[in-house]
C-alpha cells in the first residue's frame, strides 16, 4: 500500500523508435539571426514545399526532406543551405538561386558550382 510519504517510482519511459519516409537528399536551411535578419531565410524555407511539389521532389525516388536549422555558424552571404548527404554548401540562396539549386542539384545531380562555398571532403 502506498502513502503520501512513500511515492511510487515512475514506470520506465518507453522509448519508441521513430520512422521517417524514404528520401534521397536532405536540404537544410539556416534560419539563424544573421541569415534571417530580413526574413529572407525563413521565406525561403517556407517556399520549399511548393517548389518541391512543382519539381516532383515531394515524393518518389528524388524525394527531398527539408529542415530549417537555427544556425550553421557560417554567417556570411546568407541565406545558406546545405544539401546532404552530398555535403554541398550554398550561399546567396535567393529565390532564383534556389530554383537553380532545385533544378541542377536536386533534380539532375549537378552542383550549381558558382553558388558553392564549401564542399565536404575538400579543402577551401
Amino acid at each position: 500500500m502506498t502513502t503520501n510519504d512513500s511515492p511510487v517510482p515512475d514506470a520506465p519511459r518507453q522509448v519508441v523508435k521513430p520512422t521517417i519516409g524514404v528520401y534521397r537528399r536532405h536540404l537544410l536551411v539556416c534560419t539563424g539571426p544573421r541569415c534571417n535578419a530580413d526574413g529572407a531565410a525563413q521565406a525561403l524555407s517556407d517556399s520549399l514545399g511548393e517548389k518541391f511539389k512543382a519539381s516532383g521532389l515531394d515524393s518518389g525516388p528524388l524525394r527531398v526532406k527539408r529542415s530549417a536549422v537555427s544556425c550553421f555558424a557560417a554567417c556570411n552571404g546568407g541565406p545558406i543551405v546545405c544539401v546532404q548527404p552530398d555535403g554541398t554548401w550554398y550561399y546567396n540562396v535567393t529565390p532564383d538561386n534556389m530554383d537553380r539549386i532545385i533544378d541542377q542539384h536536386l533534380c539532375k545531380g549537378e552542383r550549381a558550382d558558382d553558388l558553392v562555398f564549401h564542399q565536404a571532403g575538400t579543402q577551401a
